[in-house]
């Protein structure tokens, strides 16, 4: 652990009926080093190079700029919109399949962190509630969590779902993407999960991205913990990351047992 604000969690009183999660997904619950949900839509051996080719190209161009700081937010806005639509309509233009997404999925190098199907089975045992807000591909979430045997009732996905034709072939992506900085629970248009985060009274954000602490919404700071995981650029980002979160978990301590341990029930 690279820094916790132990004042801060002194001062909150958790218990398994006033808290719920707000979690992202890629390098997040899952490992830093593994596919994202995104390629895992991509397998070679199902689609071939080329598909993986472009999307990774997007990745080395976009990439780094979704964890440059140094840059506006504005502008990386722009950047990400456009990164996120480029993939949407590359899934588009290769003319996917139901079964085929299904079957690359399946078979994806996808990784949880360890220590994280404990911690979902411990929030499902105790009826916590846990949002997974990503700006990832819902399906590969939906069936990475159910290959683990953790896809629960208490567990609610918000991403960007594929959607395909009767015939099984991918439709045409409509509406506004879930991309890394647009991410607010605010925003969410599903009742029932707003009621839910509504009805708690601590919030608990955990992500990679300094803009994922907007995941929570507009939240008093002193009802909300913030978990970040550093995951690149450790020696540039460090000082912003723990001006932000409350507790920054790096590479020698990205466990996910770590989460477990400072929220104590």
């Amino acid at each position: 652990m690279e820094y916790i604000n132990k004042e801060k969690l002194l001062k909150i009183n958790l218990n398994k009926n006033n808290i719920c999660y707000i979690i992202d997904f890629d390098r997040t619950l899952t490992k830093e080093n593994c596919e994202d949900s995104w390629d895992a839509v991509a397998n070679k051996k199902i689609f071939g190079e080329e598909l993986s080719k472009e999307l990774n190209n997007l990745y080395k161009k976009y990439g780094p700029i979704e964890v440059n700081y140094k840059i506006p937010f504005e502008e990386k806005e722009k950047y990400m919109i456009e990164w996120y639509q480029k993939c949407m309509e590359t899934y588009y233009r290769f003319n996917l399949t139901k079964v085929k997404v299904e079957n690359s999925i399946k078979t994806s190098s996808i990784e949880l962190r360890p220590g994280v199907i404990e911690f979902l089975n411990f929030n499902k045992e105790e009826n916590i509630p846990i949002i997974i807000l990503s700006a990832g591909i819902g399906n590969t979430i939906e069936e990475i969590l159910k290959q683990n045997s953790c896809y629960f009732e208490n567990i609610h996905i918000i991403s960007n779902f594929i959607k395909f034709d009767n015939e099984g072939y991918i439709l045409k992506y409509e509406g506004d993407l879930i991309h890394s900085l647009n991410k607010n629970i605010d925003k969410i248009n599903q009742k029932e999960i707003i009621d839910i985060v509504e009805s708690k009274e601590y919030r608990i954000v955990i992500g990679d991205l300094i803009e994922d602490i907007k995941m929570a919404g507009d939240y008093p700071d002193d009802k909300l913990i913030k978990i970040g995981f550093l995951n690149q650029n450790v020696n540039e980002n460090l000082e912003k990351y723990k001006e932000r979160f409350d507790i920054v978990l790096t590479k020698e301590s990205q466990d996910f047992n770590e989460v477990s341990k400072i929220v104590k029930l």
